[in-house]
């Protein structure tokens, strides 16, 4: 009972904090067309995801870690926690000293190669101030951070994020309104994120005074870190690469245009991605000691996933369009409307989000490294593809190279999954997705059918909410009829919760 109290904790902290960040992470960019232009957008969000690219310089080592965690956690083994986590801090500490040269290496070279009016010494300040972030993240936070994920506390985390990025919002705007320049505006930001560090360091000490990072590492513990960092590299590549090729062969206002579409796919990314790792510790630590009972949660998970991932894209390619015709009106230095780019950019997410329980099964059972090489090829797939079509479809063409890496990333998971950990015929994946798909289908269709005019913001939300309820009614009754089990034991626990509240009050 105490990790479905933490699970539900993480979904209502996450989805709330999602929510504000969503409002403000709405304004922010909205804010920054008017005052600043296009290339300053396509500026931002450029250097966001070079530092994405920089950041695999501790993916191995986070992820490994994480997953030797589950087991000491699961079993209060306090001895293995530290050693495990002593080793993480010996590379978290050096990662953060080669991540500051990065940091001077892009904040130098890149104003070099991307084609821009803005200035080299803005551009520069603009990625020293954005990289110096994960430098002090990596130096002291991010071991804790790990262990409070693993642990299942991501509500803690995400409490403390929330109240940072809020405030450096609320400075962001008081900036914006009084003509600063966006070399002060990210100035600004950057010294506010020191109190995320200090408030995280602060509950460690105050909770888990246990906690002992300098004591002997257990280095083979995280000896599967190399492997892992492939597996990372293919991930942030398909996630990534696209606005790097961009501003590189067709130069920012094209990242601009990008990066509004993305914006909308990021958010509603994070709001799926705190409902699924709500569960995702207790998934790790099942798999630890009881391989049995796990395969029921995968199945639950599975499902609901796909229910969760497909209802909530139906909605943004029935309503992206008529939210940027709303959001980017006034703004006429390029044009953001563009009727192709919604089903392509809700592909690429329906493909990478519905592999979710494979891409954990793989992470838990620890097969980084007979994987590793599948993932290569994924990675080679969307660098190759993206470099020759972007020449050919322009912005069309990047998106491309992520559909081709993931048509065969996501069938290889689905497949090694079920032939080398669950032992079983993958048909019943199989089936859910195309359950998935037809349910898209018939939602896209009926919505369509209704054909009302979006003119406004309270008309888009509103009739979003109306759409919603009816598209996750058609998802769950379809996906109902062939999945009995599963929905007998969504019942099961849905009914426990109530007794034991019941129970408490």
């Amino acid at each position: 009972m105490q990790n479905k109290r933490k699970g539900i904790y993480n979904i209502v902290f996450g989805l709330i904090g999602q929510m504000i960040i969503i409002c403000l992470g709405v304004l922010i960019p909205r804010l920054v067309l008017v005052q600043y232009g296009s290339e300053i957008n396509g500026l931002l969000n450029a250097v966001t995801q070079i530092f994405m690219y920089a950041s695999l310089l501790e993916a191995g080592v986070g992820t490994a870690s994480m997953q030797a965690l589950y087991k000491p956690i699961a079993e209060n083994n306090q001895d293995e926690i530290n050693r495990i986590l002593s080793a993480t801090n010996h590379y978290y500490k050096k990662t953060s000293f080669i991540y500051f040269f990065v940091v001077i290496f892009f904040a130098i070279t890149y104003p070099f190669f991307v084609k821009s009016e803005i200035s080299r010494i803005t551009i520069f300040f603009v990625f020293f101030f954005v990289g110096m972030g994960n430098v002090i993240n990596f130096g002291i936070q991010a071991k804790f951070r790990l262990y409070l994920e693993a642990e299942g506390k991501n509500y803690i985390l995400i409490s403390v994020n929330t109240c940072v990025y809020v405030l450096q919002n609320i400075v962001k705007v008081i900036l914006f309104c009084n003509g600063a320049s966006i070399v002060i505006v990210q100035a600004a930001a950057f010294m506010i994120s020191f109190a995320q560090v200090i408030l995280i360091v602060f509950y460690i000490k105050k909770r888990y005074a246990w906690l002992n990072v300098n004591t002997e590492p257990n280095y083979e513990a995280i000896s599967e870190k190399n492997s892992v960092l492939v597996h990372q590299i293919s991930t942030l590549i398909f996630s990534n690469t696209d606005v790097l090729i961009l501003s590189i062969f067709l130069g920012l206002k094209v990242v601009s245009i990008y990066s509004m579409y993305n914006l909308i796919i990021t958010y509603v990314n994070n709001l799926i991605n705190q409902v699924n790792s709500g569960f995702r510790f207790k998934l790790g630590q099942t798999y630890a000691v009881d391989k049995v009972s796990y395969e029921k949660y995968h199945n639950m998970f599975e499902v609901g996933n796909m229910i969760l991932v497909f209802s909530c894209f139906t909605l943004v390619y029935v309503l992206i369009l008529p939210f940027m015709k709303l959001y980017t009106a006034g703004v006429s230095d390029t044009n953001y409307i563009d009727q192709k780019l919604p089903i392509l950019f809700v592909i690429i997410q329906l493909l990478s989000n519905g592999r979710s329980s494979s891409s954990n099964l793989i992470s838990f059972a620890g097969h980084f490294k007979s994987t590793k090489w599948r993932a290569i090829i994924e990675s080679a797939i969307n660098l190759i593809v993206s470099l020759i079509c972007v020449q050919y479809f322009g912005i069309y063409g990047v998106l491309f190279g992520t559909i081709a890496a993931l048509l065969y990333r996501s069938n290889d998971m689905i497949l090694y999954t079920h032939k080398y950990i669950l032992h079983k015929s993958p048909k019943i994946t199989y089936r859910r997705w195309g359950l998935s798909f037809l349910s898209f289908l018939i939602c896209v269709f009926l919505i369509q059918k209704i054909s009302i005019e979006l003119d406004s913001y309270l008309k888009l939300f509103f009739y979003g909410g109306i759409y919603m309820v009816g598209i996750l009614i058609i998802y769950i009754l379809i996906q109902s009829i062939f999945e009995k089990e599963v929905f007998q034991n969504y019942w099961y626990y849905i009914k426990e919760i109530i007794v034991k509240i019941k129970e408490k009050f």
